[in-house]
């Protein structure tokens, strides 16, 4: 099987998986109202890389057949370039908006059979050669993943990953004649309704953890005992003039139970190994992953530039604060852009012949996306005001009786008439107003770490040998 298509991927959607919404127990994503419209937009995802074939496939490097270019490993600054236009291509397709599409794990378990090696350390060689077993059977499966990487927050005194034994957080319970039994739960799934695996793995180290949470695995999500209860839907609707992001891009978030759950011993990549555990998210994770998440952004802050200067112009917009507002959203995009180009430029390798961005400027950017996201949906609240909230639906524009009083008091500059108003309000709106648009605000704040403790990172991993050089010199001056 290669890279497969939207209908393909929906059809794989209907089994017997435990997903809750609510009070209710959730059959087929594709259909279910609150799910059915980012289902089909995530289908139309796996269509646009047969319809990009030439920028999104590949050959399979022992099979021949297509796979999706962000399964790659990467061996050259060349293969870097290649899997940007990749990620660029995916993520125009929801502007950024959905952080969680399938090439997000994709890169990263292609990063991690990339350094098999690290995955073999401590005795754990069937584990890494599970590992890079598994990497090549979801890329010629092409399966869409979401993953658990996070520890429940339960008691933040007991620190926030587990100290000794915390029977709250996943676990091993026994070995089992195929493989392991495992217990208690994680966050947070994004994607979990529309994955057809779920991947465990290391965040951040556990530096005192018992032995018994330092598993990394993957399963299908139909596998007994899993639980996964979403959040309450953002999805409003299924019209995509009125509603034209929240309508699709609801990619959800789930909260995830293991209720008992065999993992069969050839998905095992960690079982027990907590030095392993700790190391293996130190070198290469990062450097690989965040090209996938900087790309995103990227363009959701160039889309979101285009849309404040449309929504501006609209209305005539023409004042020096707005145009300093925009060029200040202008500047985070450009410094987005311009950090991962001297990411890409600065790559080298990793080892074992894995090439990765430098990290350096991909830290910068982690330390400041948390804080500019915000800042981006404050300006273009402050800039429509009142003009967010008075974008007539498309049945009041349909409406003969009301028509004529929407061309007279709802049009907009000269040349720009009701409907052409109101669809850029309500894309505006829908992008930074709607329980959409703070949901993903919360996602940019929060889902690589916060501002302050990437700060903290930042400065404790820096490297200071040219700084202090140039210090030197005054310093030691007689």
């Amino acid at each position: 099987m290669a890279a497969r298509t939207g209908a393909e991927f929906l059809r794989g959607l209907k089994d017997s998986r435990e997903l809750w919404l609510g009070d209710e127990r959730i059959d087929d994503p594709a259909t279910h109202p609150a799910l059915t419209g980012a289902a089909h937009a995530l289908a139309a995802v796996f269509d646009l890389q047969h319809e990009a074939a030439d920028i999104c496939l590949m050959p399979d490097p022992e099979t021949g057949e297509a796979i999706n270019v962000s399964h790659m490993i990467p061996h050259s600054r060349a293969d870097l370039d290649r899997r940007h236009a990749c990620l660029e291509r995916t993520a125009e397709f929801s502007m950024g908006l959905m952080g969680r599409t399938p090439d997000y794990i994709n890169v990263t378990y292609a990063g991690f059979a990339g350094r098999h090696d690290e995955w073999s350390a401590n005795g754990n060689d069937e584990g890494a050669d599970n590992l890079v077993r598994y990497q090549k059977h979801m890329a010629r499966a092409d399966l869409s993943l979401t993953h658990a990487i996070v520890h429940s927050t339960v008691d933040r005194t007991r620190g926030p990953v587990p100290s000794g034994f915390d029977p709250v957080q996943l676990h091993k319970v026994e070995n089992t004649a195929h493989g392991i039994l495992v217990r208690g739960s994680r966050v947070l799934a994004t994607l979990a309704p529309f994955a057809d695996e779920i991947a465990i793995y290391a965040a951040a180290p556990m530096p005192d953890a018992a032995p018994s949470h330092a598993l990394c695995f993957c399963i299908p999500m139909a596998t007994p005992g899993l639980k996964f209860l979403c959040r309450d839907s953002v999805s409003l609707g299924t019209n995509p003039i009125d509603y034209p992001l929240s309508s699709r891009f609801d990619e959800q978030d789930a909260f995830v139970i293991f209720d008992d759950v065999e993992v069969p011993r050839d998905h095992v990549f960690i079982d027990g190994n907590v030095a392993l555990y700790n190391s293996v998210i130190r070198t290469s994770w990062w450097p690989n992953m965040m090209q996938h998440a900087m790309v995103r952004a990227e363009v959701k802050l160039h889309f979101a530039w285009a849309l404040a200067t449309l929504m501006t112009e609209t209305i005539g917009g023409v004042q020096v604060e707005a145009q300093r507002m925009l060029g200040e959203i202008w500047t985070f995009a450009e410094l987005t852009r311009a950090s991962i180009r001297a990411a890409e430029a600065d790559s080298r390798d990793w080892g074992n012949g894995l090439w990765c961005c430098d990290l350096r400027p991909l830290i910068a950017l982690r330390t400041s996306l948390p804080r500019w996201f915000p800042r981006v949906n404050e300006i273009i609240r402050e800039l429509g005001a009142h003009n967010h909230l008075t974008a007539p639906t498309t049945t009041q524009l349909a409406n003969p009786a009301l028509r004529p009083l929407l061309d007279r008091y709802l049009h907009g500059a000269p040349g720009i008439d009701a409907t052409r108003r109101a669809r850029v309000f309500r894309l505006a709106w829908d992008f930074v107003g709607t329980a959409l648009a703070s949901r993903n605000e919360q996602y940019e704040r929060f889902y690589m770490g916060s501002a302050a403790r990437n700060l903290l990172h930042a400065q404790q991993r820096a490297d200071r040998t040219r700084a202090l050089r140039l210090l030197e010199r005054f310093l030691s001056e007689t």
